[in-house]
């Protein structure tokens, strides 16, 4: 495998090309079905890599039908729920090597199964810890809760959180990434795993950040953000008004791409939520349910020449309005 084809996707590409080869597979697509397809594939380099490592792990467990290769092309809830029951069978089997295989490949991140506390997608929740600190984590989130006698630590294996620190503790309260840690200045302050490294945003009082691999901090005030990569620390950036509104259940956006906000969108429902190229570079202002996806996306109609396709509940595609 070239290094190339090795390099991981993100898992939102990676659910959209288990989609299609669902689809493909069933017998039924329409010549319209597979043209649509040709378009995503031929449509960003990582929708044909995602493809051809999808190809690899049929090929890695020569399966051509049946149960085990249903169980390997399931959606992520799917797998969920097939590894909590773990039993006999080729199905099983398969399930259990393939964690193990692709893990390494952040296709289905083992330490989010395994986090003391973690939501599914779409689930919000608050968790008060006995510090009294209060965590929000957001859609598809997991964390690990480690205090001891010396320190309050979190470490953020997936997703999105809130947190405003509990103040009647002398111990230092840090989050931990893969990309570094992030000390509190008693503060409330919001991080976010994304593909390229994790994003601190401070809405109040002060985080000290420092990357793994470097030996100094960097104390970012109420306002700022910035995203910190294990080798350093991005341009300092200011918060977005409305930043922690998915904590109220909502997405509020000022004069922003269209392609970012269905972005966006599609991490509170399951399956694929797509967009046209020619229409995400389209400017929208406006706040938006993410406890009902369906809801939002009618609420572009109105003011875009935009219209929702829905093949199935889990496959929508915002496209041109004819």
């Amino acid at each position: 495998m070239s290094p190339i084809s090795s390099k991981p996707v993100s898992a939102r590409v990676l659910d959209a090309a288990i989609a299609w080869q669902l689809s493909l597979d069933s017998g039924d697509g329409s010549l319209i079905a597979h043209e649509e397809f040709n378009k995503w594939l031929a449509s960003d380099e990582e929708h044909a890599r995602a493809w051809r490592q999808l190809g690899m792990l049929d090929q890695r467990f020569s399966i051509a039908s049946g149960p085990a290769r249903a169980a390997l092309l399931q959606s992520r809830e799917g797998i969920r729920q097939r590894v909590r029951k773990l039993g006999s069978g080729l199905a099983s089997v398969v399930l259990v090597c393939g964690l193990v295989l692709f893990a390494g490949q952040r296709y289905l991140p083992i330490d989010y199964w395994l986090a003391d506390q973690r939501t599914a997608t779409g689930e919000q929740r608050t968790l008060r810890l006995a510090d009294g600190t209060l965590v929000n984590l957001n859609t598809h989130s997991a964390i690990d809760v480690q205090f001891d006698d010396k320190r309050r630590l979190i470490v953020l294996q997936e997703g999105e959180i809130l947190v405003e620190t509990g103040h009647n503790d002398s111990r230092p309260f840090i989050v931990k990434t893969r990309e570094g840690s992030l000390r509190a200045l008693g503060t409330r302050f919001i991080v976010k795993r994304e593909d390229d490294g994790t994003r601190l945003s401070v809405l109040q009082s002060a985080v000290a950040a420092q990357p793994e691999t470097l030996h100094r901090e960097q104390i970012f005030k109420q306002g700022q953000q910035v995203l910190m990569r294990s080798d350093g620390l991005g341009p300092l950036q200011a918060v977005a008004p409305g930043s922690d509104a998915w904590t109220r259940g909502m997405l509020v956006v000022d004069n922003a791409r269209l392609g970012d906000v269905i972005e966006e969108l599609g991490r509170y429902r399951s399956g694929y939520l797509g967009i046209e190229p020619q229409l995400a570079d389209l400017r929208i202002t406006g706040s938006f349910p993410l406890h009902d996806t369906d809801l939002a996306l009618n609420a572009l109609l109105p003011t875009l020449p935009v219209q929702i396709r829905q093949r199935t509940p889990w496959w929508v595609t915002v496209t041109v309005k004819p």
